[in-house]
């Protein structure tokens, strides 16, 4: 398994929860990391990304100041820091890896995608 996302779950709208992905050596380093998610009936939607160095990060505007992506490239780990959560952010979620090191919102340019893991906001 190239990619392992931590297990999701039930919170109240208001609430903080942080996912983590846990990636092969290979399938980590020198690439940029992102988030995904896709709500039901509907198109999965770039998140979050970030760079190899972890400096470049990129944020789809409904998340902009609530969501924190961050890596730690001594564990091949990736996070997603989820605070504020509100209802609309309800989905499966999705970690993926770049095929380079420029972070990017296209989905054809994530080569390793995690299974998904079910976030559910109720309000």
């Amino acid at each position: 398994v190239q990619l392992q996302a931590s297990e999701g779950g039930l919170v109240q709208e208001g609430a903080s929860l942080r996912l983590s992905c846990a990636a092969s050596k290979r399938t980590f380093t020198n690439n940029a990391m992102g988030w995904f998610r896709q709500a039901p009936g509907k198109e999965r939607e770039f998140v979050a990304a970030l760079g190899w160095r972890g400096v470049n990060t990129d944020y789809a505007d409904s998340v902009k100041g609530r969501f924190t992506i961050s890596r730690d490239n001594a564990k091949n780990t990736l996070y997603l820091q989820m605070d504020s959560l509100k209802p609309e952010d309800t989905a499966v979620y999705y970690c993926a890896a770049s095929i380079s090191s420029t972070i990017s919102r296209a989905r054809n340019t994530y080569r390793y995608w995690g299974l998904g893991t079910l976030v559910t906001v109720s309000s």
